[in-house]
């Protein structure tokens, strides 16, 4: 053999050539260019850059190797998973199937299959959170809750666009801004929608300050974004110990689908609460958070194979996506109206829109469409009350989401 059969060798055998010598590779090539779109903007934009990065680098690196070195050489294998996930074939949730034929791809998504990433993530959150604000003005559970309305609207949106029921509940809880929680459900309903889901979840969180002012100032009058509220009161150290134990007991008696989200959410609190366990908690927001957040990262990006991503159902998910988010910050502001006027012009209706889950990213967007119209105006604090809200009340819904549908 010459040179030039050499050559021509390695050329039809690299992986350059597949992307045109084969069916479909051009789709692939589509999603590694995805990818550095995605790299672009968690890198230049700093959109959700500890999330979108993996994301996007687990995008690339699972259309790189599966398309170009399918079999032993691919680190990500969707058809494992269809198997997995068929109840007439063999290897029905076999997990033995899986780590027999895996790629270390494969592996990371185990963790996000079998729940543990999300809800990990969830411990790592109550840990740094403060639930003093809530506890303060428990008012602000019903901004959470009312934060909650484009996740059904969303839900009943996507039956209408021909979605089953459990693809519905998963597309519909992006609108709780909780992407944790919306990795969690999907991954439990409609597994094969985790790509789009994911992307459209983190992707809304991170334009939180571009999406949610626009419908704050429609949805309230300049008086209202006026108003300047108390302080609230000082909560006391028991307070905040009793509630992650009341709160957990509570819920998952109520909901025990919750358990493993609510669980390590209020676990979380505890430790940084509880004063004796500051060891832990430094752990669960820092070094278990960060190694957490690369295996979940990775592992979803992993699903963003072209075959099963690029389709009109991808891009009906990333609209009702917008759609749920939308109607969600709607929601949260219509309890802060109801609020504004219960209390005789008291609460100021601009912290109803952080009752959707993105912690602390829409109180600080509250903060700061209020300090537009008086400089005066500290509305953070009492923005994180129905902020922190939203986190149990997407985990209640995303709950009672799964006792219907995963049956």
């Amino acid at each position: 053999m010459n040179i030039l059969d050499t050559l021509g060798t390695l050329a039809r055998e690299s992986g350059f050539a597949a992307f045109f010598l084969t069916d479909g590779g051009w789709k692939n090539l589509i999603m590694i260019l995805l990818s550095f779109v995605l790299l672009y903007l968690g890198i230049a934009k700093k959109f959700e850059p500890l999330l979108l990065c993996g994301i996007a680098f687990g995008c690339l690196l699972t259309n790189l190797s599966y398309f170009v070195g399918q079999g032993e050489n691919a680190l990500y294998h969707p058809e494992l998973w269809e198997a997995f996930l068929d109840e007439t074939g063999p290897y029905y949730h076999s997990y033995g199937h899986i780590m027999s034929n895996a790629g270390l791809l494969d592996f990371f998504y185990i963790g996000v299959k079998a729940g543990i990433y999300p809800s990990l993530i969830f411990l790592g959150v109550g840990a740094m959170t403060d639930f003093g604000p809530l506890l303060a003005n428990p008012k602000s559970l019903l901004l959470g809750a009312a934060a909650q309305m484009g996740v059904f609207v969303a839900f009943f949106g996507a039956v209408l666009l021909g979605f089953t029921g459990p693809e519905a509940a998963s597309i519909g809880i992006i609108g709780g801004a909780d992407a944790p929680t919306a990795i969690f459900l999907t991954t439990k309903l409609a597994p094969q929608l985790l790509g789009p889901i994911a992307i459209a979840a983190y992707s809304y969180m991170a334009l939180i300050p571009l999406i949610q002012p626009p419908i704050m100032k429609f949805m309230t009058t300049e008086p209202m974004r006026k108003v300047k509220m108390e302080q609230a009161r000082e909560v006391s150290k028991k307070e905040k110990i009793v509630f992650p134990i009341v709160v957990a007991t509570f819920v998952i008696l109520l909901l025990p689908s919750t358990a493993p989200l609510v669980g390590c959410l209020m676990l979380g609190n505890l430790f940084r609460e509880c004063g004796v366990t500051d060891r832990l908690s430094d752990t669960a927001q820092n070094a278990l958070m960060n190694i957490v957040t690369i295996f979940l990262a990775t592992s979803v990006g992993a699903t963003m194979v072209a075959q099963s991503f690029l389709n009109w159902s991808t891009i009906k998910i990333i609209l009702l996506g917008l759609a749920a988010f939308a109607v969600s910050t709607v929601g949260g502001l219509l309890g802060g109206r109801v609020m504004y006027r219960v209390s005789g012009g008291k609460i100021n209706p601009l912290i109803g829109s952080a009752g959707v889950s993105a912690v602390p990213m829409a109180a600080r967007v509250s903060q700061d469409v209020g300090r537009k119209y008086n400089k005066n105006n500290y509305l953070l604090m009492h923005a994180m009350g129905p902020n922190v809200a939203g986190v149990i009340g997407s985990a209640i819904a995303a709950g009672f989401l799964l006792s219907v549908f995963g049956g």
